[in-house]
């Protein structure tokens, strides 16, 4: 009996030195992962990506989400985009809120110098004249004179005689033609008023060009950004209004060819906008470059550059480095995607001088 005892005492003292083994085994595992997880969160820390902010341009933002996309996924870095329009995007760069402003207006050179910034085309790209007329598809054809007309609240219906005069053979209904613009600071408004302006005197002379301006129809309504824009032409019938191409095409909306220069109706696609853009023979060193209304039989009359802006000198160094960086990827790697987007990619010899201008950005210690 007394060596039962003896035996069970035996294995009762084996079984607790192995539990207090194997606790020790356990607690020693567990510093170790507490350890590891402490040096990821002060690498992870130390090291993680530093993200990007910009404001502005809607014209852009098509290929913006796609560029921001794939340079995430290549470097790790976060680009956080506000699609507010191009004042907007102007403004906030400006009070140093964003790293980067967008604008499809390019600013002079007096503003410039003022606020230490430069500016530098990333796309080009056309814009349509969408409209919603029951009945009526594709391929409704505009003069310049008509688009004037319109705008100005002078031809008020969709069936009014100089409508029928370039579309014969459309059966146009007499519905009231509604006008569509920008409710907000918009670089697509300056381009379109800026072809107003220039294919009008009467609105060159009455409204004239910018970001925002005075719409004289009695009929005009706005929409908060392109997608704003389309938004309301898509949902109200007898509407009409200028939208930038990528936008028009992705929601296959209905719009029609613009009579350029040469007297031929050209459609708006990458091809015609190019050839818009090919006819600058001069790209100044501020890059201040409007291509509306342009000679050439296979212009799109309605077009323009959008750009990038950033200051000169950049004071956070990290964020400075980093935005250069993608810069540099936008130019090489950037490009080639836009075709697919529907804009028109940027001729080679003003990425050089892009490349030039960007060696003389300052970035603090």
């Amino acid at each position: 009996m007394k060596r039962l005892v003896l035996k069970m005492k035996s294995r009762l003292l084996l079984l607790r030195a192995a539990v207090k083994v194997e606790l020790m085994r356990v607690k020693r595992l567990c510093a170790m992962v507490l350890i590891t997880a402490g040096f990821a969160l002060v690498a992870g820390t130390a090291f993680a990506a530093t993200p990007l902010s910009g404001a502005g341009s809607t014209f852009a933002y098509p290929f913006y989400a796609k560029w921001f996309y794939e340079y995430e996924k290549v470097t790790g870095v976060k680009i956080n985009y506000q699609a507010i329009g191009s004042g907007g995007g102007i403004q906030q760069l400006f009070a140093r809120i964003v790293d980067f402003g967008a604008s499809d207006k390019p600013l002079d050179k007096k503003t410039m110098q003022e606020h230490g910034v430069i500016q530098m085309p990333d796309a080009a790209g056309g814009i349509a004249i969408a409209y919603n007329i029951p009945g009526v598809g594709k391929g409704l054809k505009f003069t310049p004179k008509l688009i004037a007309a319109i705008y100005l609240g002078k031809v008020t219906s969709w069936n009014d005689p100089a409508i029928k005069a370039v579309n014969p053979g459309i059966n146009l209904p007499a519905l009231p033609i509604i006008v569509v613009h920008r409710s907000d600071g918009s670089g697509t408004t300056y381009i379109f008023t800026h072809y107003l302006s220039k294919i009008s005197k009467e609105w060159a002379t009455k409204v004239g060009a910018d970001l925002s301006v005075n719409w004289p129809a009695p009929s005009s309504i706005g929409g908060k950004g392109n997608p704003g824009v389309a938004g309301a032409i898509m949902k109200m019938r007898g509407a009409i209004g200028y939208v930038e191409l990528a936008y028009v095409m992705q929601n296959a909306m209905t719009y029609g060819p613009v009579q350029n220069k040469a007297g031929v109706f050209v459609w708006p696609t990458i091809a015609s906008a190019r050839a818009a853009a090919a006819t600058v023979k001069h790209v100044p060193s501020d890059f201040n470059v409007l291509f509306v209304d342009q000679p050439g039989r296979d212009s799109y009359p309605i077009a323009g550059f959008t750009y990038l802006i950033i200051y000169k000198k950049q004071l956070d160094p990290v964020k400075g480095k980093e935005l250069l960086n993608f810069i540099t990827w936008a130019y090489t790697k950037g490009q080639p995607m836009l075709k697919d987007l529907d804009y028109v990619p940027i001729p080679e010899n003003i990425i050089k001088k892009i490349d030039r201008q960007l060696k003389e950005v300052e970035i603090k210690p």
